[in-house]
């Protein structure tokens, strides 16, 4: 004769589970096992180790866009200072230090702006980029790009070119390749925007 389960449920489980399931059953629905608390930990930790430093890079990149926007005046300065025939850097004044931006400079012979970043961005000794000016050698039938000149007045549209570390060529489009920068940039082309990658 088979055994009778007993239908009463100890006073510590809720009255949830219904009367008629079997003992061993309740008592199994109670919580987690250590065994699956430690899948969802297992889980948890592959996730973050992906996701932590792709957002410190994502970081990183908004950080090097503040620097790009603390250069704008200093095209400005070339630009103006190009078309009247003053050295590139006359001017211009060079803005504060930020947390995440140590200097924007302006090389009064090219032309060329550097902006340093601080160590919030990348370690010191790879933290620049070069943004590098360049005029068509002939204002109404262009064949190259080249350099700005200091003291002449430059024709043609000036187009600016940013080089991050690894980018060593130019890759303008016709009427041709424009100048390499005279300083390296070396800030690394993963936390770079894209134009300025090789």
């Amino acid at each position: 004769m088979p055994t009778a389960v007993p239908t009463a449920v100890p006073r510590f489980l809720p009255r949830l589970v219904p009367k008629s399931v079997p003992r061993f059953m309740q008592l199994a629905a109670r919580g987690f096992t250590l065994i699956e608390l430690m899948i969802v930990l297992a889980i948890v930790g592959v996730i973050a180790a992906y996701a932590i430093p792709a957002y410190q890079d994502y970081l990183a990149r908004s950080r090097v866009g503040e620097g790009l926007s603390l250069a704008s005046s200093a095209r400005l300065a070339v630009a103006e200072n190009a078309a009247s025939g003053n050295a590139f850097g006359a001017g211009y004044t060079v803005p504060p230090a930020t947390r995440n931006v140590q200097s924007v400079n302006v090389d009064d012979t090219t032309g060329q702006i550097t902006v340093a970043f601080t160590t919030r961005v990348a370690p010191e000794g790879s933290n620049t980029i070069v943004l590098v000016p360049s005029v068509p050698d002939n204002a109404e039938s262009p064949t190259a790009r080249v350099a700005l000149a200091q003291g002449s007045v430059q024709g043609g549209t000036l187009t600016w070119e940013c080089f991050a570390g690894g980018k060593t060529a130019s890759s303008l489009e016709a009427p041709g390749a424009g100048p390499s920068p005279v300083d390296g940039a070396t800030l690394p082309a993963n936390l770079a925007p894209p134009e300025c990658r090789a």
